[in-house]
């Protein structure tokens, strides 16, 4: 079995967000993709099987399956244009989350993804005491997100782990207005067995969403600003859908030797 590792929203290696995908020519267990993602210790490993129905994609973190990784998401499809289907520009994945539409514009990949209704919920000390730094606003959907009153105040926090776990979301995310970009965020997600995601496109399906709506702009700049960094192209949809995009690069190919049972 092949997989790529591949740096996604970035056009150069070692920055964005990394992910294996795995090419498979059909399912091994949920134990042996489990076991891999944990070998791997990235923050998500993408698995995809051609199907008649046309292919399908999982995705793992080292402890769970998720429901929606935007970043392994281009990852995969920025192999499956490359090497896979170089003659194409386009790309649909059967998920969990519905048929996910990928396109290839120039550098970028633009990803049709869903939304999630947000709701305010109250600033609580738990919060404040989880991110080290009272939040202005908390707005919840899938994931958490807590609005700060700069971006220094979210470049420079050290989180409490176990104290996030005890916050509502499924990822904790810490956001503000940016200079230089439309809002600067970080994504922390220790129920998924990840301490900081280095750019999360799914937790960008509600961030962006939300300073959209915020800062009246259909068009979103967001920054993550981990370690690695970097950059998504937000785009809002009438339909309810957001389209994210960014870049990637091919860090390395290797042959799985060990057998997937």
């Amino acid at each position: 079995m092949r997989q790529y590792i591949v740096d996604a929203f970035t056009n150069e290696p070692f920055a964005g967000n990394p992910a294996a995908v795995c090419v498979m020519e059909s399912w091994p267990s949920e134990t042996s993709m489990m076991k891999l993602a944990m070998e791997n210790n990235l923050s998500e490993t993408a698995f995809i099987v051609k199907e008649p129905q046309g292919y399908r994609l999982r995705w793992f973190t080292p402890a769970t399956e998720v429901e929606l990784c935007g970043h392994a998401t281009l990852a995969s499809s920025f192999v499956i244009l490359n090497y896979y289907e170089p003659g194409s520009d386009t790309v649909q994945f059967n998920t969990v989350s519905g048929v996910l539409t990928i396109q290839r514009n120039g550098s970028r990949y633009e990803m049709d993804f869903p939304t999630y209704e947000l709701t305010e919920i109250p600033v609580t000390d738990d919060m404040e005491k989880a991110f080290g730094v009272r939040p202005l606003k908390a707005v919840l959907g899938l994931d958490l997100i807590c609005v700060f009153e700069d971006e220094e105040q979210v470049r420079n926090m050290e989180p409490d782990q176990i104290l996030l776990t005890g916050l509502e979301g499924r990822l904790q995310n810490a956001t503000a207005r940016g200079a230089e970009a439309d809002c600067v965020s970080r994504s922390f997600c220790p129920k998924v067995g990840i301490v900081e995601d280095p750019v999360c496109g799914s937790a960008h399906c509600q961030i962006a969403d939300y300073w959209s709506a915020e800062l009246g702009k259909p068009v979103i700049e967001a920054y993550q600003a981990s370690k690695r960094g970097g950059y998504l192209h937000c785009e809002m949809r009438n339909s309810g859908r957001i389209m994210i995009s960014g870049e990637a690069v091919l860090v390395a190919v290797s042959e799985i030797a060990a057998k997937l049972e």
